[in-house]
């Protein structure tokens, strides 16, 4: 989910506040104040515990988790965290086996077998669900001749469907007035591995555009090509004339794709800082207590001018209760520095940082671990 810096990052931090009244503080910090190294340094952490974590998962928050082991080696001298960017379906199987200390995930826990494996993982206490970075997802594409493409959730879906097959179908060519469009086969490009990221663009699709074929971290489609993780969907496509893909903002940056305008009903909007910063605007917690589980559905779905509203959210999955106590101080640790002084790197590292307010609550909910 890593998110190319550039100046208008700004716009999305000072945007990202507006995310704190649906988190049910009342300690909101004004837009442009949400910078988290200001308070980094008053909160205390506690080192000590297990000297090397594990922890598995989402390859999309790999070079986020880079910066937080940085800052906790900084902080806890001795420590380290090894951290292997498997995806978020192993992240989460690895967690819920034992194997690893905590695991990373594009989206929360399922309710039902992944929860309840969770609980059992955790010696019969829940797991929470606590997210640290956000970052939006681009339908990216490669067509030649055609370096500006407006598509809406409904003609999305049904090119991920296999119903829109061709780059000059009818459908397309509605949303993109006198552009010339290429008699050219879509070649659709999929992850193959289980993966937040078509989670969360499956559930965009079903929320905006009608998509029928479920949604979950494997591809339902039932179309195209797969490719494992986010780098692999990204080259395949910058390898293919006529392919398209969904894949966290920098992966197509950096393999110079082109990225579609989304027209949600109040027009065509290009994938910017200011334009993801907006889109989270009415961000709500749908979670109980320290389980901060998002409710995307209203971003998803969202009609305002100027948003872009295909975001997601990495989470690191953790047990409320039931680590031993050398894991629990250690995994408390490390939390505690990837909520404060590690979101001080997350700018150079092409990712978002926390809003003040959010980071309060995630601080409580990681306190709370035991």
């Amino acid at each position: 989910m890593k998110i190319q810096r550039h100046g208008a990052v700004l716009g999305l931090v000072a945007a990202s506040a507006l995310l704190l009244s649906a988190c049910g503080s009342d300690n909101n910090a004004p837009a442009g104040g949400t910078n988290t190294s200001s308070n980094a340094a008053s909160v205390p952490v506690e080192c000590g515990g297990k000297t090397k974590l594990n922890a598995e998962g989402s390859s999309a928050q790999k070079n986020a988790v880079d910066a937080f082991v940085q800052a906790y080696q900084a902080a806890c001298p001795g420590v380290d965290l090894a951290y292997n960017p498997s995806g978020s379906g192993a992240g989460v199987k690895n967690f819920n086996a034992g194997q690893v200390d905590f695991g990373g995930s594009d989206s929360a826990l399922k309710e039902g077998a992944e929860t309840e494996a969770a609980a059992k993982r955790c010696q019969s206490n829940p797991a929470w669900n606590l997210p640290l970075v956000f970052g939006p997802v681009a339908v990216g594409y490669k067509v030649s001749g055609v370096d500006s493409l407006v598509l809406d959730a409904k003609t999305t879906a049904a090119i991920f469907s296999g119903a829109v097959k061709k780059w000059n179908d009818p459908a397309i060519k509605a949303l993109n007035g006198s552009a010339t469009l290429p008699d050219k086969d879509i070649a659709v490009i999929y992850r193959s591995d289980e993966s937040g990221t078509t989670d969360n663009f499956q559930k965009y699709l079903k929320v905006a555009g009608g998509w029928t074929k479920g949604d979950g971290k494997q591809f339902k489609g039932g179309v195209g090509e797969g490719k494992e993780k986010s780098a692999g969907v990204a080259q395949a496509v910058g390898s293919i004339d006529g392919a398209i893909t969904y894949v966290e903002w920098s992966f197509a940056q950096d393999n110079k794709l082109s990225i579609a305008k989304i027209d949600s009903g109040a027009g065509a909007v290009e994938l910017t800082a200011e334009s993801a910063g907006k889109a989270i605007d009415g961000a709500k917690i749908k979670g109980e207590g320290n389980n901060l589980v998002l409710d995307l559905d209203s971003i998803y779905g969202s009609k305002a001018a100027g948003a872009y509203p295909l975001l997601l959210a990495t989470y690191e999955i953790v047990c409320s209760k039931g680590y031993d106590a050398d894991t629990a101080k250690a995994v408390k640790a490390f939390l505690t520095v990837a909520a404060t002084t590690g979101q001080a790197q997350l700018a150079d590292a092409g990712y978002v940082p926390l809003p003040k307010a959010f980071q309060e609550k995630l601080l409580t909910a990681v306190k709370a671990i035991a």
